[in-house]
């Protein structure tokens, strides 16, 4: 009787796609596997080297340690995904919410134009002129939104235009874990 051989070629094949397709699995377990994570996530918020907007109240380190939960959110006239956040921003700040606005490389006269037009939901904002201030946020680009605890510390980074998805998946319930 005459020994069979095993045929490892037969079995390859199947064993590679089983693999691959396990890893696209697991990849795509997270809510957004382009989002980057953020080293700011649990530590205290980093200083803002801003200069005033016009005359609208400045952001500055006693805001971002006043008591309650706040968003920190980075924004520029030029940014068309900052026009689609826009009124989400106005229905939190009708709520109540604190939200500190950090304008990022923008012309002056711009980024007025752009409060006046739309509204301002900022209770202080300031202009970041040199990209200073993003840079020790960890700011990948605009629009991005921070959520700040009571204690000044970093709970959540929100990367994109604040829309309903991510007000009621990603911000409101950390919102809800700051408070």
């Amino acid at each position: 009787m005459a020994e069979r051989k095993f045929n490892w070629l037969l079995v390859l094949p199947p064993v590679i796609f089983l693999s691959l397709g396990g890893l696209f699995w697991l990849a795509f377990q997270r809510d957004n596997p382009d989002e980057l994570p953020s080293t700011r996530i649990g530590q205290v918020a980093p200083g803002m080297a801003l200069t005033t907007l016009g005359d609208l109240p400045l952001a500055d380190r006693e805001a971002l340690n006043a008591p309650g939960v706040k968003l920190v959110n980075f924004w520029a006239s030029w940014c068309g995904p900052c026009r689609i956040e826009h009124p989400y921003l106005e229905e939190l700040a009708a709520e109540g919410v604190e939200i500190i606005g950090v304008n990022y490389k923008d012309q002056p006269d711009n980024a007025l134009g752009f409060l006046e037009e739309l509204g301002n939901p900022y209770s202080a904002v300031g202009a970041d002129d040199s990209g200073r201030t993003g840079i020790e946020w960890g700011l990948y680009g605009v629009p991005e939104t921070f959520v700040v605890n009571g204690a000044g510390e970093v709970v959540l980074r929100f990367p994109g235009p604040v829309n309903e998805t991510a007000l009621e998946n990603r911000i409101r319930p950390a919102m809800e874990a700051a408070e």
